[in-house]
């Protein structure tokens, strides 16, 4: 049984209220929402927010019953992982026990269906702690992303005894990205943080893996968001 969860806070300092902002005719969330509900192995879907707005919207939708959010997950410090415990604690108790845990971020809505497929096949065949979607970074730190010393003076942030004098000869680094993830419930229940398992990398196409942080952002993705739509990639509202 997998369950496929957003969560969507009601506060947002770089863009107010952004996960129930209008973009191309749709709730920001309803994004996300509209392809879990649209994913065959999804069972059940819920919301995870401390916003009335927004918890409203998802019943109407069809989302499981969970309750608001308690209010120590609900500010801008608390961590993602908690959340996931919270929600996979109270679905379970209305489903009993799930077999993965699903989770979109619904500021990256730019994600295709065939990138939740992927994340689920990956699980699947791997059978990691979790799946982690990633891009490949545009910038490197053993060879690109520079760091002060004491004196004020730039450096490679993490410098190869060897040196890196182009960016092939550097290891592989990933920006991690709000697409795709997937969780064996039983490490959601024990461990504290992401990083304590097996996670493995799910890498998708960086013009997929933009999140909403900044107005910059959203433009950004209302332009590119436009795009999937005329190309037929996404079904407009």
């Amino acid at each position: 049984m997998i369950i496929g969860h957003i969560g969507a806070r009601a506060g947002s300092k770089g863009v107010p209220n952004k996960n129930f902002r209008m973009l191309h005719g749709k709730h920001l969330i309803d994004w996300s929402l509209d392809q879990l509900f649209a994913t065959e192995r999804v069972d059940h879907v819920v919301v995870s927010t401390d916003s009335e707005q927004m918890y409203e919207h998802a019943i109407k939708r069809g989302c499981l019953d969970i309750g608001l959010r308690p209010a120590e997950l609900a500010t801008d410090t608390a961590a993602k992982w908690h959340v996931w415990q919270h929600a996979l604690c109270e679905v379970e108790k209305q489903t009993g026990p799930a077999t993965a845990f699903l989770d979109l971020d619904c500021t990256s809505p730019l994600r295709l269906p065939e990138d939740i497929e992927a994340g689920l096949d990956l699980f699947a065949r791997a059978a990691p702690d979790m799946v982690m979607s990633c891009c490949e970074s545009r910038k490197n730190p053993y060879f690109n992303m520079l760091e002060t010393d004491e004196t004020g003076a730039l450096h490679v942030s993490k410098p190869l005894p060897h040196g890196v004098v182009a960016r092939q000869q550097a290891p592989m680094v990933y920006d991690h990205v709000g697409l795709v993830y997937v969780v064996k419930p039983d490490y959601l229940r024990s461990a504290q943080s992401l990083f304590e398992g097996h996670v493995i990398p799910l890498v998708v196409p960086n013009e997929r893996g933009l999140d909403v942080d900044s107005p910059f952002d959203w433009d950004v993705i209302e332009y590119l968001l436009g795009k999937q739509i005329a190309e037929g990639l996404r079904d407009p509202a």
